[in-house]
């Protein structure tokens, strides 16, 4: 069926699938969270295989979420123009046939351009899921509905680095680290033929055209930043690496022009102006971008550490970045047992503080304990850094838009989660880059473990200075909200 109005307005009976619904779309979530998450784990033993250079790491992962990036900001208005049910089709069946092309790569080139394509059905995919929520469940159950994601996603990203491990271990028949991406085929083709039987279709009645041009900009413009911080290192940085980053602020301060001439002339933006005249939202969004640098560069660096410099299989490196994720589901805990709503602002100050303590006795224990360490001895650093992260990441979204005004709340919400991948692409470009730098000038891997942690320390630290400029506490929903 085809409906145009929301399941929230009078007359409208909820969806009667809608709990079934529900389970497809976090299958969709889980698939891409894993995605974003196992080629940390799998890297080392794929360029082994592949061959090509360092930045064939980088890559894996800044490839998928450059494409989630940029795709995201778009995503959620294709729903609106050709109905979410089948954007979401479109999108998981692309997506799984993506994870195949991942899986039959035979070369460096063929999986980067595969992990893109990942990103991009992956940036139509998950927008609807979440539209779609709203639309399906009435009002009193979306609270219940939003919260499934919580425990969902919680498990997956502290099993993912481990299932990743003991997949590429295991080497089921020979396949090695490609049944990583292989491993979401079944998983693909069920939530795809799922969606199909059970999703509703909605379209908005107020859809507008798809701002194309400006979708352009803002690609060319990250393009420009990411590429060179990763390949200028093996180049030798000659100038045009450099000519290259400045031109991309450039075209982003382009693209801001030509989002104002659009909304000028009475065309609906990619990004609304207005939002970044409001010190909070643009605060916000500088201190998403350093948070999410660090926290996906940083987690990057370790894996690398764990598997080059101490020697450990996939499994073993999986297992000892296991804390950091169970640490995040504790503090996502602490959040949401009342502290959020209590605390707000000074609830991402704590976790900021808390994950900077994390960092800092990591980098302690690599100090102390040299190459004879075991997984144990990380867990508390790790730990320390889980907990602050779910600190930070349970109110941060809900605090940054909290200025924002209802009409800007959607073009906000994609900019934001935008930012949110970005960070994680610009992260894995910088410290992946500043870890291959100094073990190329000779530092031993354990001296360039420990300066990538007290990196990641000033990155919160820069988090945490920006967070000054947001609201004390997230807007308080009007009743019946």
């Amino acid at each position: 069926m085809t409906v145009t109005a929301t399941s929230a307005q009078a007359g409208v009976r909820p969806y009667r699938w809608r709990w079934i619904a529900l389970f497809v779309i976090l299958a969709a979530e889980v698939m891409d969270l894993l995605d974003g998450l196992v080629t940390t784990i799998a890297a080392p033993t794929i360029r082994r295989d592949l061959g090509g250079s360092e930045s064939l790491v980088q890559w894996l992962g800044a490839g998928y979420t450059l494409a989630m990036a940029v795709g995201l900001i778009t995503g959620g208005r294709l729903g609106d123009l050709y109905g979410k049910k089948r954007m979401f089709v479109i999108g998981a069946s692309g997506f799984t046939l993506a994870s195949l092309l991942c899986g039959v790569a035979v070369s460096p080139e063929i999986l980067i351009a595969s992990r893109v394509l990942q990103g991009l059905f992956g940036s139509v995919m998950i927008p609807q899921g979440l539209g779609l929520i709203k639309e399906m469940f009435p009002p009193y159950e979306v609270g219940r509905a939003f919260g499934m994601f919580g425990p969902v996603l919680a498990i997956s990203s502290a099993g993912g680095p481990v299932l990743a491990g003991w997949l590429v271990d295991a080497d089921f028949f020979g396949t090695g680290w490609r049944m990583i991406f292989l491993i979401n085929l079944p998983l693909g083709l069920t939530a795809v033929l799922a969606a199909l039987r059970y999703l509703p279709e909605y379209r908005s009645p107020a859809a507008t055209r798809l701002d194309l041009p400006g979708v352009g900009l803002v690609s060319l413009a990250s393009f420009l930043l990411v590429f060179p911080l990763i390949q200028g290192r093996e180049l030798g940085w000659p100038a045009w690496t450099f000519v290259s980053m400045a031109a991309s602020i450039a075209v982003f301060a382009l693209f801001g022009r030509y989002e104002a001439h659009r909304t000028a002339s009475g065309r609906d933006p990619l990004v609304t102006p207005s939002l970044f005249r409001k010190r909070a939202f643009t605060g916000g969004l500088v201190a998403g971008l350093a948070f999410f640098s660090g926290l996906i560069g940083f987690g990057l660096v370790f894996t690398l550490y764990a598997q080059l410099g101490l020697g450990f299989g996939p499994l073993k490196a999986g297992l000892a970045a296991l804390p950091q994720a169970l640490g995040g589901v504790v503090g996502f805990g602490l959040a949401m047992s009342g502290l959020q709503e209590k605390l707000g602002r000074a609830l991402l100050q704590i976790g900021t503080l808390v994950m900077a303590a994390g960092a800092a006795v990591l980098a302690l224990t690599v100090h102390l304990t040299g190459t004879d360490v075991s997984t144990l001895r990380f867990a508390p650093g790790l730990a320390l850094a889980g907990i602050g992260m779910g600190l930070v990441m349970a109110p941060f979204f809900d605090i940054v838009l909290a200025g924002v005004e209802p009409h800007e709340s959607g073009s906000a919400s994609g900019t934001l989660t935008a930012v949110q991948q970005l960070g994680g692409a610009f992260g894995t470009a910088v410290l992946g880059t500043l870890f291959f730098h100094l073990l190329a000038d000779r530092w031993s891997f354990g001296s360039a473990m420990q300066l990538t942690a007290w990196v990641e320390v000033g990155l919160l630290a820069l988090t945490f200075g920006l967070s000054y400029l947001l609201p004390r506490h997230a807007r308080p929903q009007e009743p019946g909200a």
